[in-house]
C-alpha cells in the first residue's frame, strides 16, 4: 500500500511556508506604511541610533551634574549659586512630601505598570485618606484606627469607581476616575453644608496642628534641631527630622510589599491582566476580581500617599487637585512603569531636575530676559518637554524594560 501522507506532506509544507511568507510580506508592508505615515523613510527607525546615543549622554550628564550639586551642598563646599542650587535640590529629595508623592506613584504602578488601568484620579485616593485621618484624628479617634479609617474612604471609593468601568475599555476609567477625584475635591472645599465644611473645613482645610500630634508623640528623637552635613532640621514636629524618617521608612516599606507582590502568583496574574484579559479568562480566572483588587490596593496606597503628604503642612483640598496626579503620572513615566524602584526614583527625579532647571536660569539668564517668577514657569515647561522627549527615546522610564510596556489593546 502506498501511503498517501508521504505525497500529501510536502505539499502542506509549501502551503505553510506560503502562508509565512505572505504575513511576514503584509506584517513588513504595514510596518512601512505606518514610518511613512509619521514621517520616518521606509526601512529606517523613526530616532536613528546616534540621536538616541546622544541622548542617553546628555541624560547621563544632567544625572552627574545633580549628584555633583547636591554632593557640593551636602559638604558645605561654598561654590556660590551652585551650592544655593544644590541644597535646594537636596532638601527636595529628602522632603516627606516627595516620599508622599513616592507612595502615591507606587500606588498608581500597581494600577498602570502592572495591571493597565488607566487611573487618572489618585490624587482623589490622596486626599480621601488624608481627609478620613485628618478628621478622625481631630474627632478623637486613635492614631491606629484613624489610619484604617483613612484606607476604608479610599478602598469604598476605589470599589464605587471600578464597579461600572472595569469591564469597559480603559479609556472610560481615566475619564470616571480624573472626574470623581474632581468631585471628592470640590466636596471638601465646599462651604456648604455646613455638616460637611464643619469636618472638612471648606476651602481653607484643615490646620496640622489638629491631626499632626499623634505621630509626633510616637518620636523618639527628642527636641531641639540636628545637623547631617548641610541639612539642619528640628527633631520632631511639622517639618522636622521625625516626619523625614516615618515617610521614608514607608516608601522603603511599600517597595518591599510591591517587591513580594509582582513576583507572587498573584503578580504574575496582574501582568497576564495588563498583556491578554483573553488568555486569563481561558484560564478559568475573574479578571473583573483582578482589576478590582489591583484598583483597590493601589488607591489604599494613594491614601496613605495622602497621610503622610498632609503630615509636614495642612490638608488643603486644592493641594491634591488633578495637577498633583499628572506630577505622579509624570514621575512614574520618568522612573520606569512595571519597576519596584522605579516610582521612587521617579518622584525624586521629578522634583530636582525641576529645581535644578529653575536654579539655573534664574542664576544665569538676566532678569530682563527672565524674572524669578517667569524662571519658575519655565522650570514646568522644560519639565513638560523631558516628557515628551522622555516618551519618544525613552518610554520604558530610567529603570523600565521595553518588554513590560505590552498591554491588552
Amino acid at each position: 500500500m502506498v501511503d498517501d501522507n508521504k505525497h500529501t506532506q510536502p505539499v502542506q509544507d509549501e502551503a505553510e511556508d506560503a502562508t509565512v511568507v505572505d504575513t511576514a510580506t503584509d506584517m513588513s508592508d504595514t510596518s512601512a506604511a505606518v514610518t511613512a505615515a509619521a514621517g520616518g523613510d521606509v526601512g529606517r527607525p523613526l530616532v536613528s541610533d546616534r540621536v538616541r546615543q546622544a541622548a542617553t549622554y546628555v541624560a547621563w550628564a544632567v544625572g552627574a551634574l545633580i549628584v555633583l550639586a547636591m554632593v557640593l551642598a551636602f559638604l558645605g563646599v561654598d561654590a556660590g549659586w551652585p551650592t544655593e542650587v544644590g541644597f535646594s535640590m537636596l532638601d527636595a529629595a529628602v522632603d516627606p512630601q516627595t516620599a508622599a508623592v513616592a507612595v502615591a506613584v507606587i500606588g498608581l504602578n500597581i494600577h498602570f505598570g502592572y495591571t493597565g488601568l488607566l487611573n487618572f484620579g489618585q490624587a482623589g485616593f490622596m486626599l480621601l485618606g488624608a481627609y478620613g485621618f485628618a478628621i478622625s484624628i481631630s474627632e478623637g479617634v486613635p492614631l491606629v484606627f484613624a489610619i484604617l479609617i483613612g484606607f476604608a474612604a479610599s478602598g469604598l471609593f476605589a470599589v464605587v469607581l471600578g464597579v461600572p468601568t472595569l469591564k469597559l475599555r480603559g479609556d472610560y476609567l481615566a475619564i470616571v476616575t480624573i472626574s470623581a477625584a474632581e468631585i471628592v475635591r470640590y466636596v471638601g472645599r465646599a462651604g456648604s453644608p455646613a455638616v460637611v465644611s464643619e469636618r472638612t473645613g471648606g476651602p481653607q482645610g484643615i490646620e496640622g496642628q489638629e491631626f499632626r500630634g499623634p505621630i509626633n508623640d510616637l518620636s523618639f528623637l527628642g527636641t531641639g534641631d540636628f545637623s547631617i552635613g548641610s541639612l539642619d532640621y528640628i527633631q520632631t514636629g511639622a517639618n522636622s527630622w521625625w516626619v523625614r524618617l516615618v515617610a521614608w521608612c514607608i516608601v522603603l516599606l511599600c517597595a518591599l510589599v510591591v517587591f513580594l507582590l509582582v513576583r507572587s502568583p498573584w503578580g504574575r496574574l496582574l501582568r497576564g491582566v495588563r498583556e491578554d484579559e483573553d488568555a486569563i479568562r481561558s484560564l478559568g480566572k475573574n479578571v473583573f476580581a483582578i482589576k478590582m483588587q489591583a484598583l483597590v490596593l493601589g488607591g489604599m496606597f494613594g491614601a496613605l500617599a495622602g497621610m503622610l503628604y498632609i503630615l509636614p503642612a495642612s490638608l488643603v483640598p486644592d493641594s491634591m487637585g488633578r495637577t498633583l496626579t499628572f506630577y505622579i503620572w509624570t514621575a512614574l513615566l520618568l522612573g520606569g512603569a512595571a519597576t519596584v524602584f522605579g516610582p521612587v526614583l521617579g518622584a525624586i527625579l521629578f522634583f530636582v531636575v525641576r529645581i535644578l532647571v529653575t536654579g539655573i536660569a534664574d542664576n544665569t539668564v538676566p532678569d530682563s530676559v527672565l524674572n524669578t517668577q517667569q524662571a519658575g514657569q519655565f522650570g514646568w515647561i522644560v519639565i513638560g518637554v523631558s516628557l515628551m522627549l522622555l516618551v519618544i527615546f525613552r518610554p520604558q522610564g530610567v529603570l523600565g524594560d521595553k518588554r513590560e510596556l505590552r498591554f491588552n489593546v
